[in-house]
């Protein structure tokens, strides 16, 4: 198996910690916020304010499950398009109050299923695209797991994004891009190294920012020293944005995507 394969399965373990966890270990006072204002609450994404360091901040992120049934009740971490507007609906209330906002990626893309479809589930994406690039706060990404296609994009605007070091993001699955390519789904091993997914990959292409460690001296970190060590750096990234300007928030972020 390749290094590149090997990343996609360790991304794609259930034992990863989900962004509920992240939030009750790295923040304080967290209070989750529901509904998307419109439709239902979508249990894919999941929401609120917190505080970091005692600062507030908004945090948002995918939420997948460590067994079946929580998987099921969270759809997998693929959220319908009143997730999206959730989202978005809390993006825009941390503008309102001044508030960093911290999104946390873990999807393999948007749920395709045809209700998602016919509630316009590319129009809320796009919707977020368009907003969050506007946002005068700001606003730090992390893939936490799996980042699949515009389904993790639409919460990944950033001014910085980064990934743990186990952890792909791409346009699409290995599996989907073989099966495209050639037609052969069980060539998604050699398809994840053609496709540069991994964190590693990324930073060199200067697509991310930053890696967080998940090993030391090739050895497993355990969740503790992970977390304490993705705290410390938000707080740091966090020192550094929040005296920008409106503006420059928003001209640096323009121009991070703009130069791809």
């Amino acid at each position: 198996m390749s290094e590149a394969s090997e990343i996609v399965v360790l991304s794609r373990k259930t034992s990863r910690l989900t962004a509920l966890e992240i939030f009750e270990e790295i923040f304080e006072n967290f209070i989750e916020f529901h509904g998307d204002r419109s439709f239902r609450d979508d249990k894919a994404i999941v929401g609120g304010i917190a505080t970091l360091n005692g600062q507030p901040v908004t945090v948002i992120g995918n939420q997948k499950g460590h067994e079946l049934t929580e998987n099921i009740e969270r759809n997998f971490g693929s959220p319908h398009p009143e997730g999206y507007r959730k989202a978005l609906r809390l993006m825009k209330q941390a503008e309102k109050f001044h508030r960093p906002i911290i999104t946390f990626i873990n999807t393999s893309g948007a749920y395709c299923g045809v209700q998602a479809e016919e509630r316009g589930q590319g129009e809320a994406i796009a919707r977020n695209l368009m907003e969050m690039s506007q946002l005068k706060v700001p606003i730090i990404s992390l893939i936490v797991g799996e980042g699949g296609s515009g389904g993790a994009l639409a919460l990944a605007m950033g001014n910085q994004v980064w990934m743990m070091e186990h952890t792909m993001y791409s346009i699409l699955s290995p599996e989907g891009f073989s099966s495209i390519l050639w037609k052969d789904a069980s060539r998604a091993g050699e398809a994840a190294e053609i496709m540069k997914l991994t964190a590693a990959d990324l930073l060199g292409l200067d697509i991310i920012d930053q890696i967080i460690p998940e090993t030391a001296q090739d050895r497993l970190l355990d969740n503790d020293t992970i977390l304490k060590n993705l705290k410390e750096k938000l707080i740091g990234a966090l020192n550094e944005l929040t005296p920008k300007s409106s503006s420059e928030l928003i001209e640096e972020r323009y121009q991070r995507f703009r130069k791809y």
